[in-house]
């Protein structure tokens, strides 16, 4: 029996079997790197690793940080605590809608040779809800306080190492939650930033001037007036 279709060049038959081979071999490396993650040893692994995920859970860690920034850190402080908690909420709220998207297993326990692997979540993997969280936080107060922001990336990186030491999360998983932590932070500035601007021009007096308030409109118009002894 012969089929109505005319067979398919050597070009694009090695094309459409590309995209399948392609994410086979990116499942390899995904389970290499899981492997590798899991079976690493040592006193930051067996100490260090299981303390940042118990601060980490319900984002205690990042609360806690929230308030060390703004009782040490005066108005600078305080705006960048603001800034942490309003990106990580942001971010949160686009990875839980991401997580209901679809359904990924866990890594396999054969894929995970330590302990760590029993208290697991039985939600889906994909995304990293821990490093959601974490990036959200980070990027944020990075924008409002640089240097406050490096011991937040290194607890960052803390959390995203333990998300897959203790096989609760593939290293994608961790990619995609550090991409959408970055999106929620960029989010919140957004929407802080226009809410500003709502702000300023509601304040503003009909036929006036912009109101002294803490936008860039009037910081313009503080600029150029013109100095009383110059005014007719």
């Amino acid at each position: 029996m012969h089929s109505d279709r005319a067979p398919l060049p050597r070009g694009a038959r090695a094309a459409a079997g590309a995209p399948p081979r392609l994410l086979r071999h990116l499942r390899a490396v995904d389970q290499g790197l899981t492997r590798s993650a899991a079976s690493w040893e040592g006193t930051l692994a067996r100490r260090v690793l299981p303390a940042v995920e118990e601060s980490a859970e319900h984002t205690k860690l990042w609360l806690a940080a929230a308030a060390l920034l703004a009782a040490a850190g005066g108005l600078r402080g305080r705006r960048a605590a603001a800034a942490g908690l309003a990106g990580m909420w942001t971010a949160q709220a686009v990875g839980g809608a991401v997580k209901h998207l679809g359904e990924r297993r866990r890594p396999p326990k054969e894929l995970i040779p330590n302990d760590q692997v029993e208290d697991r979540p039985d939600t889906s993997s994909f995304p990293s809800g821990h490093t959601v969280a974490a990036v959200g936080f980070t990027a944020s107060v990075a924008s409002a306080w640089p240097a406050a922001a490096v011991p937040c990336a290194v607890l960052t990186a803390a959390v995203a190492l333990q998300r897959v030491h203790s096989g609760a999360h593939y290293p994608s998983d961790v990619a995609a939650g550090a991409v959408i932590g970055c999106a929620g932070s960029s989010l919140a500035r957004h929407l802080l930033a226009r809410a500003r601007r709502r702000e300023c021009l509601r304040d503003r007096p009909e036929g006036g001037h912009p109101a002294p308030c803490q936008c860039w409109s009037w910081v313009r118009w503080a600029s150029v007036r013109p100095s009383r002894k110059n005014r007719s």
